[in-house]
């Protein structure tokens, strides 16, 4: 059994760790007292009937910064100990590392513990997959083999991805892998420094330039893709039921709905293009600290006040999900939980339609806890349906410029009534179980099914019986997430084709349509055929998803050929007040705007929507915005 005996306190001091045979200093000036973990275990509050565990602490977890699950229900954590102080850098003189912990008797307590690699540096995130573990070390995204699953790498790391800044950010470091719905590896990179991403030896001209942006991965392609740019530096987000993007973000609003393509209000100023004119505010229809009374810097300065304390602790926001699982009641489901650093709590928003996309409602914060060493990173529900959350545990503010307590960290469990144990490692499972899987109540079967089925189909296994059930539960069921769920799975086993495809744009459900829209065009490609539906549905089909992500396809298509579905786009005013589809369009169609302006006359005479129509004689004139930052 592991140890869960707090280390002696001090304001500098100490500890050896074998595995990575380094010592940690703590920088941290201990101006509060250190709250023993069962102590900080009482200090928990939550909704009647819930109960929260001590997992695991300090000193067999220090520095959690981020977690993630392997098909037998273990949980991996990535320590960072290399993490920033003060004003510098990463200190690279020390080494993160990986754990995997396993809770064999299902009480809630892990009972086991292995070190699976300790030579990480500026390591900020890691996810299983394809025989092996990826990790977020800037500058790199590195791939660490163990192919026969022993828990010990097979070979060195393999660069996968490099060209992320390293040299001049701390907290807005990347970060944030995770495996989505498309089959595509997701990630996030913040707003301090512009990286250039690309494959190992890329030109610079094969090389795509960030700033702060959520973008995705192909395991299998290798094609790297931005998804939506924006915002500050996102440190979460997670897909709801219908495979909808959301993350989590600070000081400028927290939640926002991610559609590719999208350009969203950013700390510093205006966007890099002087002709957008206007950016996508948050989706959330409130902010969790007296945004209108308080410069958010002062919560650092002066504390607290109570208006913040009421609407939810602080602008600070740190890991993001929506629950998907089904241990806790049916009313949690599907809501936005999100750890709120200064707060020290768990804030939960609740979402819902608005215009063509979502809005989101602040509901009474789902925990709190009287430590004030509190530092929520990260959550996540498991294989049972309880949720995990990470503490960094530490009395500094989130940009540790006073200092580091690396010896101490938290992990804590949440659940409701009784749990189910996982019974099996689902990678024994055949792929036709697999399949079966995508209608189970929790989530994190699902999406650990459809991961290993990518995996089998990329190795060349015989996957037609899954393709027969899939097709089968597709066409069949009647609830809409488990037909998603069958076309997502089809869609990364290669067992999707155009005309399918297009049949289901002509879908009942506009979830099922706008999917169809999103993997007609997820190789980054319109053919032919499929432009010319999308011209036909941005006419006709008038459900808001549909028409944003039509909007999103737009900078998909060469100049000359972005009118013909910017016109059925712009020919009705169903939506002209609405906070971002009008801005999706004019994303769009403004470059092919300056460079064809007779092609501009005629297409401002059909437009209906005033913003737009404004945006083009703005942009005919010339006349652009005064922008701020460089990129």
């Amino acid at each position: 059994m592991m140890r869960l005996i707090p280390l002696c306190v001090f304001a500098l001091g100490f500890v050896l760790l074998n595995a990575a045979d380094q010592q940690l200093v703590n920088t941290q000036e201990i101006t509060t007292p250190f709250v023993k973990p069962a102590d900080a275990l009482k200090g928990i509050s939550l909704p009647d009937e819930f109960r929260v565990q001590l997992s695991a602490a300090e000193p067999d977890v220090q520095q959690p910064i981020a977690m993630a699950w392997d098909s037998r229900g273990r949980l991996w954590v990535a320590e960072c100990y290399t993490y920033a102080e003060s004003r510098v850098n990463f200190d690279l003189r020390l080494k993160d590392r990986i754990l995997i912990f396993e809770d064999t008797d299902n009480d809630g307590v892990f009972d086991r513990r292995k070190v699976f690699w300790d030579q990480a540096s500026q390591l900020t995130s890691i996810v299983i997959g394809f025989g092996g573990v990826w990790a977020a070390c800037a500058p790199n995204i590195l791939f660490i083999p163990d192919r026969n699953g022993d828990d010990v790498p097979d070979d060195m790391p393999e660069v996968v991805l490099d060209g992320f800044d390293n040299d001049t950010v701390r907290h807005n470091i990347v970060n944030g892998l995770k495996w989505g719905p498309d089959g595509w590896l997701y990630g996030r990179h913040g707003i301090l420094a512009s990286s250039e991403v690309g494959v190992p030896g890329a030109s610079r001209e094969k090389r795509t330039r960030i700033n702060c942006s959520i973008f995705r991965y192909h395991p299998v392609t290798k094609e790297f893709d931005v998804v939506c740019r924006g915002t500050t530096n996102s440190w979460g987000h997670d897909w709801d039921s219908n495979g909808q993007l959301f993350f989590i973000n600070s000081v400028i609003g927290h939640l926002w709905h991610a559609v590719p393509g999208a350009r969203y209000r950013r700390m510093y100023g205006n966007h890099f293009d002087k002709f957008l004119y206007e950016l996508i505010p948050q989706t959330a229809d409130h902010f969790h600290w007296d945004q209108g009374n308080e410069h958010w810097a002062d919560l650092k300065k002066k504390g607290m006040t109570l208006t913040t304390d009421a609407a939810g602790g602080g602008h600070a926001h740190c890991g993001m999900m929506i629950y998907g699982a089904d241990n806790w009641p049916e009313e949690y489901r599907g809501r936005v939980f999100t750890l709120n650093l200064h707060g020290r709590r768990i804030n939960q928003d609740t979402l819902y339609r608005q215009g063509a996309g979502y809005a989101a409602s602040h509901v009474d914060d789902f925990m709190l806890t009287r430590d004030l060493w509190f530092r929520g990173i990260d959550l996540t529900y498991g294989p049972d349906g309880g949720v995990f959350v990470l503490d960094w545990s530490d009395i500094g503010e989130c940009h540790e410029s006073d200092g580091i307590h690396r010896t101490s960290g938290r992990i804590f469990k949440i659940t409701h009534g009784k749990t189910k144990a996982l019974k099996k490692d689902l990678s024994k499972l055949s792929s036709l179980d697999l399949a079966r899987l995508q209608t189970h109540a929790n989530e994190w079967h699902v999406r650990m099914a459809r991961r290993l089925l990518q995996e089998r189909a990329v190795a060349g296994d015989d996957l037609g019986q899954v393709r027969e059930h899939l097709f089968e539960l597709c066409s069949e069921s009647a609830t809409i997430a488990h037909r998603l769920r069958a076309m997502w799975a089809l869609h990364i086993t290669g067992g999707l084709d155009e005309g399918w495809l297009l049949e289901q744009s002509n879908d009942e459900s506009e979830h099922i349509r706008v999917w169809a829209i999103k993997l007609l065009t997820d190789g980054g490609q319109v053919s032919v055929e499929v432009l010319s539906r999308f011209v036909e549905m941005a006419g006709s089909d008038m459900a808001g998803l549909v028409q944003l992500n039509l909007a999103s396809t737009l900078r998909l298509l060469p100049l000359a050929k972005r009118w013909a579905l910017a016109t059925p786009l712009v020919s009705h005013k169903r939506y002209s007040a609405d906070p971002v589809l009008p801005l999706m369009i004019w994303y769009g169609i403004n470059p092919a705007i300056g460079e064809d302006r007779a092609r501009a006359v005629e297409f401002l005479a059909k437009c209906q929507i005033p913003k737009i129509r404004q945006f083009i004689a703005r942009r005919l004139a010339g006349s652009p915005v005064e922008t701020k930052g460089k990129d």
